[in-house]
Parts: C-alpha cells; structure tokens; sequence
C-alpha cells in the first residue's frame, strides 16, 4: 500500500523538482559527474542516466493511459539496466543534453496528456496498478530523491516540506504493506505530524524523517533511531 498525494499538488512538485535538479546537473563539471554519487557503485553520471531514462519509461505508462496499448515502463529489468549502462557512456555534453531532451519529452507529454485518460490503469515496473495520475507523483519521487543522491548539495531540507511529509506517508505505507513498519513513534517537529506504533520516540525535521526511511540517513534525528528498511 502507497499513498500519493491530489493530482494538482503531484504536478507542482514535479515540475519545481525537475528545474531545481536540472541546475544542478548543468552544474556539474566533467570530473563531477565522473565523481562518486551518494549511491553504492553508481557515480554522478549513473544517476543523470538513470533520471533520463525513468523520464523516457513514464511516458511510456503516459502513452499506455492515453491509447490503451500496453507499454511498460521497460521491456524487462536487463533493458532498464543496458539502457542506463548505455546512456553513461556518453560524453558529458551529451549526457547532459540527453538528460534535458528526456525531461522535456516528459514534461511535453505530460502538459499535452488528455484530462480524461488520468483515471486509466497502468502498472508500475513493480507490477503495481495504479491510476495514470500517480505518474507526476512517480517522477517527482525520481527527481527529488536522485537529485539528493547526485551529492552535488541538494539536500531534503531544499525539497517542499509537503512533499516530504507526502513521501514519509508513501514509503511507511510501502513498508507496513510489507509488514516491515519500524516499530517506532516517528514526530516530525516542523510540520505537526506523527507516524507509528507507540514504540520509542525518534524525532526531527519532516526532511530528516525521509532522509531516514528513503536513504537510511539518521543524521538528523534524535532518539534511538533503529535501521530503515529497503525502501526500493
């Protein structure tokens, strides 16, 4: 189970998600992006790729809504994977570029996307169905999440305190379908909001709670915080 916040509010985060990581990108210098990023393996230029070709794999959920065909995201996880590997070993000019081409095809396809065709079934990679309207929401989870991930100085503190609040929800919602809640009493100290079981108190910052549960970085919580599940 996973919560995603109205339509309207999915949209306004994406879209604010994309320009702040794409200055980030264009910040970046070919040594940065040949640089290590915050994840295990993968430098800078993984996560530009991997946020290119996600942007590439909604429109293909957008296109299924919109015509009916079936289009998932990728062919099969070895495709998601060759098609990053490939998109990598681009010189950086062209990488960046490819990033901006992919979030413009995305951000055209879903500025032109007929109203009605929102509520249409598709599944996720996961193979969860859900209605189209969730895919904004879907990418501004990619956008914000990764850019933190490029360690080029984006933090979940620079990320809207509502999106952060929306993320925490979604992620323990994914965690207790899973049965694996953190048996933990969670209070986010800015934004008036608790979350779990009545076990021990951690709390903190909205945008320390989803730096916890998405990144397993506790840094800024108190409490006896314990370790966060997998969250994808």
């Amino acid at each position: 189970m996973s919560y995603a916040p109205d339509l309207e509010t999915s949209l306004r985060w994406w879209s604010d998600g994309e320009l702040v990581v794409a200055g980030r990108v264009g910040d970046l210098t070919d040594d940065d992006l040949a640089a290590p990023s915050a994840l295990p393996g993968w430098s800078r230029a993984h996560v530009v790729a991997h946020l290119a070709r996600n942007a590439d794999a909604l429109i293909n959920l957008l296109t299924w809504a919109r015509t009916g065909v079936e289009t998932p995201m990728y062919p099969s996880q070895e495709a998601r994977d060759n098609g990053i590997a490939a998109t990598v070993t681009l010189p950086p000019a062209e990488l960046r570029a490819d990033h901006a081409e992919a979030c413009a095809r995305l951000a055209a396809a879903i500025e032109t996307f007929p109203g009605e065709a929102w509520s249409e079934e598709v599944r996720t990679r996961q193979g969860a169905a859900l209605p189209a309207s969730q895919v904004p929401w879907m990418r501004a989870k990619e956008v914000w999440v990764h850019g933190v991930d490029l360690s080029a100085g984006l933090t979940f503190a620079d990320a809207p305190a509502g999106f952060c609040t929306a993320l925490v929800d979604d992620v323990l919602g994914v965690f207790a379908g899973r049965d694996q809640a953190p048996d933990v009493t969670i209070l986010a100290t800015d934004v008036d909001r608790t979350w779990g079981s009545g076990g021990p108190t951690v709390q903190g910052p909205v945008s320390a709670v989803a730096a916890w549960l998405t990144r397993s970085d506790a840094s800024g919580l108190t409490g006896d915080v314990p370790q966060a599940p997998v969250w994808i």
